[in-house]
């Protein structure tokens, strides 16, 4: 994310064809999770799960060659100019938004390691691969929104996904089995989740300004500490309290992150007149 950032124009933004005029490091990730999940689990139906990782080992020694290719090579940092971690950790603003990372990123690993139980107990478990593509498609919608609009919106869109994310699992808790319901959920939830990537890493590099490098390393530990304990979590809430405690759960660390975001208005998810304001100075 740090030489993504480094690559931008001056201006700090650029204009790719249908994600309006803003520069965002995160839309990358969340584009390849809505494509490349159901793309996987697609493939190692196809082909099995050896030949699926085995494309994936081309794919990433071909990736490899075109950044050493590609991508120019930035001077590094002394280590008497990198900002700590504790310091980067104490800006005002930084800690509110690791910690709507590590809910948001638990609660949706909650559900999403383990949807083929929760729909075989909702009576949909033979539409894993429909549920998945709905979920994808709203991801990749919301992606595209949040890149026409997190430039004058940031904070209206993190609220409004934090709060549509709390809704869709309140929704797959109790839909019972009521299979159109579930899909109006999963896309409830893939617009509610695609974005939020996006706007964490835009949120955080404005909190950090020069310590954006290690507040982006740091959203990248809280990241997959957040998907390793959602799946714990899961796996805990699955085997003592059933697949239709897990959207329960997620709905609850996803109310918790709506309440950081809200009370996080001054420092972290600012308003649109705080940061223009913070951008002049």
């Amino acid at each position: 994310m740090g030489a993504a950032r480094r690559l931008r124009p001056p201006d700090g933004r650029t204009r790719p064809a249908g994600t309006g005029d803003g520069y965002r490091d995160g839309r990358h990730p969340p584009v390849a999770l809505s494509i490349g999940v159901p793309a996987g689990t697609f493939l190692a139906g196809l082909v099995g799960w050896r030949l699926a990782f085995a494309a994936l080992t081309v794919i990433a020694f071909g990736l490899i060659g075109w950044i050493l290719a590609a991508v120019p090579a930035f001077p590094g940092t002394g280590r008497g100019d990198r900002p700590s971690i504790s310091r980067t950790l104490r800006l005002p603003g930084v800690a509110a938004i690791l910690a709507v990372i590590l809910a948001l990123v638990a609660a949706h690993n909650i559900v999403y390691s383990y949807i083929a139980p929760y729909l075989s107990a909702v009576s949909l478990g033979d539409r894993i691969d429909v549920v998945l593509l709905v979920f994808g498609a709203a991801s990749l919608l919301s992606i595209w929104v949040t890149g026409a609009l997190i430039d004058g919106h940031l904070r209206i869109l993190m609220v409004a996904s934090a709060a549509l994310f709390a809704v869709a699992m309140t929704m797959l808790a109790v839909v019972e089995e009521h299979a159109a319901l579930v899909f109006v959920a999963a896309g409830s939830w893939g617009l509610a989740f695609g974005g939020v990537a996006t706007l964490v890493q835009t949120a955080l590099a404005e909190a950090a300004g020069r310590a954006g490098d290690v507040a982006q390393s740091l959203s990248v530990v809280t990241w997959n500490v957040g998907m390793a304990a959602g799946g714990i979590a899961g796996g805990l809430v699955l085997t003592g309290w059933g697949p239709q405690s897990l959207p329960w759960t997620a709905a609850v660390l996803a109310v918790v992150s709506l309440v950081v975001v809200l009370f996080a208005r001054t420092h972290g998810f600012r308003t649109r007149a705080d940061r223009a304001s913070g951008a002049r100075a």
